[in-house]
């Protein structure tokens, strides 16, 4: 969902030089199995249609298949089509022999029995961040692996907080006090997005999860509080009304602008604000109700995926090239190049060395959760009823409170 605005833009050949370079460096018995050498061709389906991210993945894919002896066939759709159309394939059984996934969807894919479990063919997913394996597992099964991820945090402009005399903030007054203080003619202290969409979901959710809120409860004292929040910030008065329209790449748009001094976003957005040198940024966690808190924000990213296939050498062999996409090597030079985050914790102290701007999105992802973590393929459900009641708290239809009995038909 999330990552599939990912805009990723590289800047010269060394960063296009970094990408999946090294396909099978710890991974380099992938070719040893019982594949043998009887596959020759692979094909792939992915939604990265769009450059500069097409062009990125084409190469990881390239280098991979280099290392396996393989050639490939991919083939890439839009995002909002890809579901519908594994679906179709799954029921044509005409599936490609490596699918990548948006790792919320990995679950209801499995549960079709599309999958084949990856933990049969060699592969596992020790070492990596748990929310991942969360989302790409299940019923005690794993079915994919992420090379990278991603989430949000909150970025702020140094140049305007150090004008207010105003810190990051680290705790939810100090975000309402802050941003009032960063108002002021033509420019709202908070941006983020509150739309009637999937991604106005993810959003609320650093709020929500860091509170104690909980999809399987949406009704809770902790949830109402955090949609407080969004309405404090609105009604104030410090953040637009115009969030309950703006997606993601509009709040980044009104921070780059000078109309908005903070905002909830991604590191997807960082190649934008690197074209804009003027604009001084930088990236802390999403602030706390309370100090003994733990920030929690979901989990972006894509799950490398193998369909069940009656060929045992050609499903073992996208397993492999499962496994070298999800190489030591490969995740540092993939989230290098595009502003993503490795899923082995074992990484993640030399990424942040590599790329000091991913520090505290790093730090995020350590706590991060699934959104597919406790409801499975009944997180949508959850998600269109989180942005339906954000959207009747902040036009004023419904208190926090009665929102979300509201939008879940209470």
């Amino acid at each position: 969902m999330i990552s599939k605005r990912i805009t990723a833009a590289l800047a010269g050949a060394t960063s296009l030089s970094l990408v999946l370079v090294a396909c099978g460096n710890n991974g380099g018995d992938a070719s040893s199995s019982s594949s043998g050498d009887t596959v020759k061709s692979l094909s792939i389906l992915d939604y990265y249609n769009n450059d500069p991210d097409k062009s990125l993945v084409q190469k990881g894919l390239d280098s991979c298949a280099s290392q396996l002896g393989v050639t490939i066939q991919r083939e890439t759709v839009p995002g909002d089509t890809l579901i519908q159309k594994v679906l179709q394939q799954a029921s044509s059984k005409t599936l490609p022999d490596v699918l990548m996934l948006d790792n919320p969807d990995v679950q209801q894919i499995a549960a079709t029995g599309a999958l084949a479990p990856l933990n049969d063919m060699g592969l596992s997913g020790d070492g990596v961040i748990q929310g991942m394996v969360d989302a790409t597992s299940y019923q005690g099964k794993l079915y994919g692996l992420a090379p990278v991820t991603n989430t949000i945090a909150l970025f702020y402009n140094k140049d305007m907080l150090a004008a207010a005399g105003v810190q990051p903030p680290k705790t939810w007054d100090e975000l309402k006090a802050a941003a009032k203080k960063l108002t002021k003619p033509g420019r709202y202290g908070m941006a983020f997005n509150a739309n009637a969409t999937y991604e106005g979901s993810w959003q609320f959710l650093p709020a929500m999860w860091t509170n104690g809120g909980d999809e399987t409860d949406l009704t809770s004292p902790q949830v109402a509080e955090a949609l407080q929040l969004w309405v404090d910030l609105v009604q104030s008065g410090s953040a637009s009304k115009s969030v309950i329209n703006w997606t993601q790449g509009d709040v980044n748009d009104q921070f780059i602008a000078g109309k908005a001094a903070m905002m909830v976003n991604g590191p997807w957005q960082i190649p934008a604000l690197n074209k804009n040198p003027k604009i001084k940024w930088d990236v802390v966690t999403f602030p706390l109700n309370k100090p003994d808190q733990t920030p929690v924000a979901p989990l972006g990213g894509e799950a490398w995926t193998v369909p069940l296939n009656k060929d045992q050498a050609k499903q073992q062999k996208a397993a492999d090239f499962v496994k070298c996409l999800n190489s030591d090597q490969n995740e540092l030079d993939w989230a290098k190049a595009r502003f993503t985050i490795p899923t082995k914790t074992a990484l993640l102290d030399q990424y942040v060395k590599d790329v000091p701007s991913m520090k505290a999105f790093t730090e995020q992802v350590k706590t991060a959760r699934s959104r597919t973590g406790k409801l499975g393929d009944k997180w949508p459900e959850a998600a269109k009823v989180i942005y339906q009641a954000i959207q009747l708290a902040l036009t004023g239809k419904a208190s926090p409170q009665d929102a979300f009995k509201q939008a879940s038909g209470g």
